[in-house]
């Protein structure tokens, strides 16, 4: 599914097009995408003008006149994409929701599986849950120092303990094992067991690794597209997710492909050995 820097990269797409525009109406194609009913939705949000646009990890945020948020969350396959005035492209083949702006711009909310969620949430429920959520691993709040602690209390394994959207927000599996590489941390050490330099290094790791996606505009396996309907490019960057077999491009071991919580974790052997049983 879309992580941050796929979140941030639609975030950035469409604030220049979108921000202190009216939403016209509202047509709703498919209403399992929605927190609530169709009828609701609409009228929370026709005749709003949006005033920001921005994200809480994986999640678009706009940011309306009303004080109230819609929150959109991608799913496995949603898109969120501009159609400019006169576009000839062509249309969205899954549309779930289309948001007429003032000015002719249109706003489509695209899920071919539809598992994206959609809801407006009125300021003190925003906050709230918003306070629910980890750090953001790109902002002030997530030091190297607060990780150190953070991790010092957990014996998940560091692959699970990324993923939890409770410890730190928008890191998905791809990013967690391309951080998890490049920090030379086998994804099942427990978080507590990680050294002190292997904490500086996962630190440095996942800032490092999410800024350079967000700079290739994320990264495209199946369904993810920016808000122009374009591929992000850092599919061609990944070191270790979705490589099982493929030389380690930092000791050349084959990289090996093991399934626990559910999903995939991608490694080097060699780079990142097995931690010691706990005795």
């Amino acid at each position: 599914m879309p992580e941050l820097p796929e979140a941030e990269t639609i975030v950035r797409g469409l604030a220049p097009v979108i921000r202190e525009r009216r939403i016209s109406s509202v047509k709703v194609e498919h209403a399992d995408v929605l927190d609530g009913e169709a009828d609701a939705f609409s009228r929370q949000l026709v005749g709003r003008r949006i005033e920001e646009v921005g994200r809480r990890g994986k999640n678009i945020v706009l940011v309306l006149d009303s004080g109230e948020r819609l929150v959109v969350n991608l799913g496995m396959s949603g898109r969120l994409l501009h159609r400019a005035p006169h576009d000839d492209t062509p249309p969205p083949t899954h549309p779930a929701v289309h948001f007429e702006l003032e000015r002719s711009t249109t706003l489509v909310y695209h899920d071919v599986r539809r598992f994206g969620r959609l809801r407006v949430m009125a300021a003190e429920a925003y906050r709230s849950w918003s306070r629910s959520l980890g750090p953001e691993p790109l902002g002030r709040a997530f030091t190297g120092r607060r990780l150190a602690r953070d991790l010092s209390g957990s014996v998940s394994p560091i692959r699970s303990w990324l993923l939890d959207q409770r410890r730190v927000v928008g890191i998905g599996n791809i990013y967690a094992n391309e951080a998890l590489h490049r920090a030379r941390v086998h994804p099942r050490t427990p978080a507590r067991e990680i050294p002190e330099k292997g904490v500086v290094r996962l630190h440095r790791a996942v800032r490092k690794v999410l800024r350079d996606s967000i700079q290739a505009q994320g990264t495209t396996l199946r369904d993810y597209r920016t808000a122009r309907n374009e591929e992000g490019s850092y599919a061609h960057h990944l070191r270790v997710y979705g490589r099982k077999g493929e030389a380690c491009p930092r000791c050349g071991t084959p990289v090996k492909r093991i399934v626990f919580g559910n999903r995939p974790a991608f490694y080097c052997p060699q780079c990142q050995p097995e931690p010691e049983p706990s005795s």
